[in-house]
């Protein structure tokens, strides 16, 4: 994949292909851009498409098709298949076009028709592409690939046609998803800006952030960056996540540094990164990874840390092998303080300038330095908190089995969300097992030690790899509190300020957890609301527990064709 990145880039092209056939399994691959799209647009489509590739896994063929490029790999050579009846599909707006809907269908033909004769008949620059509009009712695009020639494209788009003006009119939109070719028909102008679009107010805070960073000398040259990851080399891969991929470096002065890589998959990604540099660019904290700069002047933005030698804290409570160190006790102990401090600081609660929410509270965004002390990282989803409010209404964002029951369902969102969250890492920690462990009888870890916790059995909820090699008290009076930050209701968990006295201090009176961390469905859901209506993250696979949500994704649709052989997404 990244040998088309490097023909995109080096040849300033919108077509790419790359083969490997001397491997066990062969391996080819083919990229193909809109050619609406500016360079840099279609170099962003492509960054997007790779991010999906995941869900294919370990699928020997796949089909991304996003409104701007596609992607594709197979286990043979493929570049010249115009259709493929097997697979070939189209998919259709939900609404249909309200009023004059025998006017919006002729529309829709003739622009079809148009643009289908206009593509097949093009130059073949960026392969055979075409738009054509109607009266400003109906708007058409249509791209075949520059590897099927002129013949294959016209049989594409024949077929293709067919397909959307007899399966999706009078709705207002549809789109064929073939072989050789794309479609997409329209009652909105959709082509010029399309692929991977970056709107006006996305493009003025991608300029803050410029002008922010300039202000800061906090910049860093693209290929500064580049060379100090062996140009993003696999064996300095130290993790990857929804956001992007992380890298280790090393700057010229010698300075080893993280590098993110960011995946810009919506327009959403321009204000994520604007949120993590602007509300963390000023922040210090001894338990907040800094953040050191960025570079946004390249084919790619890039987001600068200290290093952290330890990796996340997930390794070393879930990864049980002999080259992963057991946690000690007081290392357990000393990480839940230093997440708490980092959180209450956050929340403004410990000096901070802002108050801060931070949304994605997990063990993999708890990262350890070399003497295993906590530092809270990846700022993507953070929200600013005005003083003057008592709850945001937002999206809904996060990792299911940590998120607070009242913004999963709601999208009411507070510090105690995240206070929550901590709860939920608090178990995590003590007990050595994920949020989403079946343990006994129980469907997940918070209810098991909610279990031990009424039955006077608590102490069995700690890590049995501790052997007895811990204090009692001190592990009992830990577990109460991650009971007491998990309570389903707001008004019962204390703050992060509560929580390091509680930890801190033992002479500090703790309250007894009154509500378990989890409610009956009937007293959570709004009658009208339901967790599948707010959230807009969808994969092949489904959400599960563990699985991060995104605000802004939109999946039209996912296929899986022969077992294990093909996957098939579209998307917006």
């Amino acid at each position: 994949m990244d040998a088309l990145s490097s023909q995109l880039i080096n040849n300033k092209q919108k077509f790419a292909t790359y083969h490997l056939n001397n491997s066990a399994i062969p391996f080819y691959a083919l990229i193909q851009c809109h050619a609406d799209l500016s360079q840099t647009d279609c170099l962003l489509c492509y960054a997007a498409a790779r991010t999906k590739l995941p869900r294919c896994l370990p699928a020997v063929s796949a089909r991304i098709y996003l409104d701007g490029c596609f992607l594709r790999y197979e286990n043979y050579s493929f570049y010249t298949e115009s259709v493929s009846p097997a697979i070939d599909n189209f998919t259709c707006g939900s609404a249909a076009a309200a009023g004059a809907e025998f006017e919006f269908a002729e529309s829709v033909k003739y622009a079809v028709a148009n643009v289908t004769r206009n593509a097949a008949a093009s130059e073949g620059v960026s392969g055979f592409f075409g738009v054509a509009e109607v009266g400003g009712r109906a708007y058409a695009l249509a791209q075949c690939w520059e590897s099927v020639g002129r013949d294959g494209c016209r049989e594409c788009l024949s077929k293709a046609a067919a397909a959307v003006v007899g399966g999706c009119l009078p709705r207002r939109e549809g789109r064929a998803l073939n072989a050789g070719c794309y479609l997409k028909y329209s009652d909105h102008k959709f082509y010029g800006d399309g692929g991977v679009r970056v709107h006006g107010h996305a493009r003025r805070n991608l300029g803050k952030v410029s002008i922010s960073f300039n202000r800061l000398s906090m910049n860093f040259k693209y290929e500064t960056l580049e060379k100090a990851t062996d140009y993003f080399s696999l064996s300095k891969k130290l993790g990857q996540g929804g956001a992007g991929t992380v890298f280790i470096g090393s700057l010229p002065n010698g300075q080893t540094v993280a590098v993110k890589r960011l995946i810009f998959n919506t327009s959403q990604w321009v204000e994520e990164f604007f949120n993590e540099v602007n509300l963390i660019s000023g922040i210090q904290h001894k338990n907040l990874v800094k953040l050191l700069g960025c570079s946004i002047e390249g084919p790619e933005s890039l987001l600068v840390y200290e290093y952290v030698p330890n990796k996340s804290l997930d390794q070393f409570l879930f990864e049980k092998n002999s080259k992963v160190v057991t946690l000690s006790w007081k290392q357990r102990l000393n990480i839940v303080v230093g997440a708490a401090e980092g959180l209450a600081y956050l929340h403004g609660e410990r000096g901070s300038p802002v108050r801060i929410i931070h949304r994605d509270i997990k063990s993999s965004n708890v990262l350890l330095d070399e003497d295993f002390n906590a530092k809270i990282a990846d700022f993507g989803l953070v929200r600013h908190f005005g003083a003057d409010k008592s709850h945001l209404s937002t999206g809904i964002a996060g990792t299911i089995g940590y998120m607070a029951p009242e913004y999963l369902v709601r999208g009411q969102l507070t510090e105690k969300a995240d206070v929550y969250s901590f709860g939920v890492l608090v178990l995590e920690i003590v007990s050595g097992k994920r949020c989403n462990a079946v343990i006994g009888e129980s469907n997940s870890l918070l209810q098991a030690v909610w279990f031990y916790y009424r039955t006077n059995r608590l102490i069995e909820a700690v890590d049995s790899s501790l052997d007895s090699d811990f204090p009692a008290d001190e592990a009992l009076t830990v577990l109460r509190i991650g009971l007491l930050c998990s309570q389903a209701s707001v008004s019962l968990r204390p703050s992060m300020g509560q929580v390091i006295e509680m930890l801190t201090n033992r002479d500090s009176e703790i309250a007894a957890p009154s509500q378990p961390p989890f409610m009956r469905g009937t007293d959570l859901m709004d009658p009208d609301a339901s967790f599948r209506s707010r959230s807009t993250y969808s994969s092949v696979s489904g959400v599960s527990n563990g699985q991060s949500t995104k605000e802004s994704s939109s999946l039209l649709s996912s296929i899986t064709t022969g077992p294990a052989r093909s996957q098939e997404l579209i998307e917006e």
